[in-house]
């Protein structure tokens, strides 16, 4: 039996305030007190997934449908942490929106008949 006085152990005091990242695959990101920058492709894309977000709950739902919301939070939480929507976010919700194509010519013909009426 080994004896826990043997075991290597870590202390931390007071880290309120720091970053830090414990492992040999650990990543630490710190935005202490500030929103990080988004350049305007960003901002669009930020707006552009809070409206379809919106849109979903406008429609019956289906597992497609709640897949598509879960990565569409995702996308929207890792924007407003990071300031970008990184390759992999990307990669897996233009693979979603493909799937959910009849889903999106619903939605977009809303939108086309409601333009034309308000014309």
């Amino acid at each position: 039996m080994t004896d826990p006085h043997d075991e290597p152990s870590v202390t931390l005091g007071n880290v309120s305030g720091s970053t830090f990242a414990i492992g040999s695959h650990a990543r630490a990101v710190s935005h202490h007190g500030t929103a990080p920058a988004r350049d305007e492709a960003t901002e669009q894309l930020l707006a552009a997934v809070r409206e379809l977000r919106a849109d979903l709950t406008r429609v019956r739902g289906t597992d497609r449908t709640a897949a598509l919301d879960a990565e569409l939070a995702g996308a929207e939480e890792e924007i407003t942490a990071t300031g970008q929507a990184g390759p992999t976010r990307r990669e897996r919700l233009r693979a979603l929106l493909a799937d959910s194509q009849s889903l999106l010519n619903v939605l977009a013909s809303a939108g086309t008949v409601a333009g034309l009426l308000g014309r």
